[in-house]
């Protein structure tokens, strides 16, 4: 039995998919409009095992070479597969089954207690800084940038929601602020020097703790930034303001009430709190099972009837909510098209099954937050009611004030690594243990330098290009092709 065609013949009804089959067949599906994808299929993907886990076994096939794009790129592909499925509202009756088999079994794949949430962040987030460098913005920022018009750069449009992140925390010199999942410290640098407040940034991540450390010391924040290895269920003391972006996905649905008992026990009685997460404005799902064993373990994007009951039970109040819909979308498209023109440097550092694992990757995030149920929320809460202003418009008095690129922030300055000749897709890599890094063995971190830069996104250095050169970490080659392996080992 043919099963690639017992799926598509149910699926694909608009546009134009041509598939060339193992014995070099072709059959094209859909009504012929839109661009066309042409793909090649190997025997390895027609098999049962499609029907019922299709999400997972394209991925896999995508990543092995078993499903080849012969004309179009995946995201053509991903974006067409899209537009039948979501758009058409028609859920086939074996994704059907997967969904419901994926429910069941979520609680026990989000238990993220914190050993198991320390790997999980390094599996991720422990990457080599090159990679990242060659597809993030200069700041890292690794979130949802907030888009004032289409057009805006990655650069401007980051530096648009630390800004207008900054203006719902509502801040006022000398206050303490907390940022739980501080990343490479972008954010708390920011609200340190455009706001004059002290920063405590905590963060599970070995690598982004190396590099914000270095980051505060570089822009002569180090008196007023403190960045520390930290579970949010270790940390202690009371704060004016908290702030999390991009680290609720990684909390599980089982340790919510945990999360906001947390956050309440931290903040001060007429304190602040915005936490910035993917969510889903179709309610209660699962994470996608491709997402969850290569790129994301033990993550989930909820919808906002999961999170506002745990909110509610700990004692806060909402007291703002602004969902961002394609802001997401857009920095996902910008992060793919900078990430494919910076393809050879990644590829030097990884091989080509991780190159098409992580196309795959950002290809099908930009895809489902386009098409599908996926967007970010944002949410402040307090303790009592009358914290925050009757209006929006001290957000928008804020957003005037504030500056967008404060001066003398130091930015990871990336080394190039010289030309190396990449694997084979089949080269056999040997896993890591589970671990992943420590401070013991990590590599040494790039060397910052601070950047003064004004409110013309022009002066920010540029992410790797061409034509300065691979953007790359100064650090040992085999370390990214060893964590190479222990991704392409994930799950099983």
């Amino acid at each position: 039995m043919d099963y690639v065609a017992f799926l598509l013949k149910s699926l694909v009804k608009t546009g134009s998919l041509k598939v060339i089959g193992p014995d070099g067949a072709q059959t094209t599906w859909g009504d012929g409009q839109g661009k066309p994808v042409v793909i090649r299929v190997s025997e390895k993907l027609s098999r049962p095992g499609l029907l019922l886990n299709a999400d997972l076994l394209i991925g896999e096939a995508f990543m092995d070479g078993d499903l080849e794009i012969v004309e179009g790129d995946v995201y053509d592909l991903l974006e067409l597969a899209a537009r039948n499925l979501w758009a058409s509202g028609r859920t086939p009756p074996t994704e059907l089954l997967n969904q419901t088999w994926r429910r069941l079994i979520r609680r026990a794949q989000q238990f993220n207690p914190v050993g198991a949430s320390r790997r999980q962040v390094a599996h991720h987030y422990d990457l080599s800084a090159a990679l990242f460098d060659n597809f993030l913005d200069p700041d890292r920022q690794y979130s949802c940038a907030y888009f004032a018009k289409p057009d805006d750069s990655i650069e401007l449009a980051q530096a648009q929601k630390k800004r207008h992140l900054a203006a719902k925390l509502m801040l006022e010199p000398g206050q303490k602020v907390l940022d739980i999942g501080c990343g490479w410290g972008g954010l708390g640098l920011y609200l340190a020097r455009a706001a004059d407040v002290s920063v405590s940034g905590i963060t599970l991540s070995d690598e982004q703790l190396l590099v914000a450390r270095e980051r505060a010391a570089g822009s002569g924040l180090a008196d007023r930034v403190d960045f520390r290895h930290c579970d949010y269920r270790n940390e202690r003391g009371r704060y004016d303001r908290i702030i999390s972006v991009g680290m609720f996905e990684h909390v599980g649905i089982n340790h919510y009430d945990a999360f906001f008992r947390k956050v309440r026990d931290l903040l001060t009685d007429d304190g602040v709190a915005v936490v910035h997460a993917i969510g889903r404005s179709d309610g209660p799902g699962a994470t996608n099972a491709w997402i969850q064993k290569y790129i994301f373990p033990g993550g989930y994007s909820p919808a906002l009837s999961e999170v506002l009951p745990a909110l509610e039970r700990a004692g806060l109040i909402a007291t703002d909510i602004e969902i961002l819909r394609l802001h997401y979308a857009e920095t996902l498209k910008a992060w793919r098209e900078r990430f494919n023109a910076n393809r050879d440097a990644i590829r030097a550092l990884y091989d080509e099954k991780f190159c098409r694992m992580w196309e795959f990757y950002l290809a099908g995030s930009e895809v489902t937050f386009r098409y599908g149920g996926h967007m970010v929320f944002q949410i402040q809460m307090a303790k009592k009611v009358d914290t925050v202003p009757l209006t929006r418009d001290y957000m928008f008095e804020a957003e005037q004030r504030l500056p967008l690129f404060p001066e003398g922030i130091a930015t990871p300055q990336p080394a190039p690594l010289p030309p190396r000749p990449a694997p084979a897709i089949d080269e056999p890599v040997a896993p890591q243990p589970a671990g992943l890094a420590s401070n013991d063995d990590a590599a040494p971190i790039p060397q910052t330098h601070p950047v003064a830069v004004d409110a013309d996104p022009a002066t920010i250095p540029p992410a790797a290009s061409e034509e300065a050169g691979p953007a790359t970490a100064s650090r040992p080659l085999d370390r990214p092709r060893e964590l190479a392996g222990q991704i392409s080992a994930a799950g099983g």
